[in-house]
């Protein structure tokens, strides 16, 4: 399979880098081609709302040039995508969160009986790191998640929450465990 990651961090060495390595290392290391998309190096601006890119349903076809189109296009290639961030402030970093915005070129007929996807089928996962726990902390990233799927047209093929991390990068010793077996399970 051809996997597609996104780091949605600024740090490039930080926490949820790190356990992406991991989920990495255990695909290639099943036989798939992986990709890893730093969206900190991207320019990727905020969506207009224009929505000339619903005048070309089979196309990405949004007005602004940046990087997004590129991202875009790989995710379209893929078979799965992993979405990764760290939870900023209960959500997602602004890097992430400008390239799910900037998606609303990938689908037209949201909520009609004409709705379709440019990703539509296609498997996806998510992998979130933070300082806190779960519950009053990241549940609204995966919240969003869920619904974004159902706006892809998506197949959910995993979540997983690395919690109690630190910015000097303490986090739980079943960290890397529960990282690869996430990385079998979203292939599976």
């Amino acid at each position: 399979m051809k996997v597609v990651t996104l780091l949605g961090s600024a740090r490039k060495k930080g926490n949820t880098a790190r356990v992406l390595g991991w989920v990495e290392e255990e695909l290639k290391a099943l036989g798939h081609e992986v990709e890893r998309i730093e969206l900190a190096n991207k320019e990727i601006k905020g969506c207009l709302g224009c929505a000339k890119c619903k005048e070309t349903p089979d196309a990405i076809a949004c007005i602004q040039k940046d990087d997004a189109e590129g991202v875009l296009e790989k995710m379209i290639e893929a078979d799965v995508t992993l979405f990764t961030s760290p939870a900023y402030f209960w959500g997602f970093t602004a890097q992430v969160k400008s390239l799910m915005d900037r998606s609303w070129s990938l689908v037209t007929g949201f909520h009609t009986p004409d709705h379709a996807s440019l990703v539509e089928g296609q498997k996806q996962a998510l992998l979130v790191t933070g300082g806190g726990q779960y519950d009053n902390n990241v549940e609204p990233l995966f919240t969003a998640f869920g619904r974004l799927q159902n706006f892809y047209k998506a197949v959910n093929a995993g979540e997983l929450f690395i919690g109690g991390c630190t910015i000097d990068g303490t986090m739980p010793e079943d960290a890397k465990e529960r990282a690869v077996a996430f990385a079998r399970g979203i292939v599976e």
